[in-house]
């Protein structure tokens, strides 16, 4: 392990773009979490209405979405956001078009963040038990299309503000993760805020929050903390 890979830098403005109001807490909660606490301003971005995430079949579509959208803002509160928005896309059916870069390049282009975050496109299959969600998918191709070129260069999307070039993406849930973040501090918060998505859960369930600590402390295990969340890195600009 090299000591490059335990990243301790905090950006100044970080971004995160997910796909579904639980996607970040999950993925790098206790990341934001922690940079929030050090004094980043940490924004986050979600696609979809997320009006689709259940087995329940009772429910009607309108109420999770508005359900949801509470459970996202009082983790938001919790992991220290200074804002969150919800582009309230139709969960399932994001696609890496045209209007959904020009709503990234918005987003970055007018928050001037030194890094983003989100999904890693590239990780597909997981084992044989989980392949990638297609919303997955589509937000990871569609941020970093967003990221770079388009923020970075005045002739894409030349309404969405002047040009604004990000500095590196973390992609979470990779395969391929080459830096780590010392979560250690907020382990706790990012357990807390994975909570608040009650509606993903059935009545009962108890198993998320250590699902969430074993998930971490194994990455931990990778770079010698008790918990870290890890990505794949990349750099733009240089």
């Amino acid at each position: 392990m090299t000591p490059d890979q335990l990243v301790d830098t905090v950006p100044g403005v970080a971004l995160a773009f997910y796909a579904h109001p639980d996607d970040a807490d999950v993925a790098c909660g206790g990341t934001l979490a922690a940079w929030a606490e050090a004094g980043c301003q940490v924004h986050l971005v979600i696609c979809t209405d997320g009006g689709r995430g259940t087995t329940d079949a009772r429910i009607d579509p309108a109420e999770l979405v508005r359900r949801r959208a509470g459970e996202l803002a009082a983790s938001a509160v919790l992991t220290g956001l200074v804002s969150h928005h919800v582009l309230g896309l139709p969960d399932g059916e994001l696609t890496d078009g045209p209007e959904l870069r020009a709503e990234m390049v918005g987003w970055v282009r007018r928050l001037r963040p030194d890094v983003v975050c989100g999904h890693d496109p590239t990780a597909v299959f997981f084992g044989r038990s989980y392949f990638n969600h297609r919303d997955h998918r589509m937000a990871g191709w569609a941020m970093l299309d967003a990221v770079s070129p388009a923020a970075a260069l005045p002739h894409y999307f030349s309404d969405r503000g002047p040009p604004h070039q990000v500095r590196a993406a973390y992609l979470s849930a990779t395969l391929e993760p080459d830096v780590w973040v010392d979560i250690t501090a907020t382990i706790e918060t990012k357990v807390a805020a994975v909570l608040c998505h009650a509606s993903q859960f059935a009545p009962g369930e108890q198993w998320a929050g250590e699902a969430v600590r074993q998930r971490a402390r194994e990455e931990g295990r990778r770079v010698g903390v008790p918990f870290a969340e890890g990505f794949r890195l990349l750099q733009f600009g240089e």
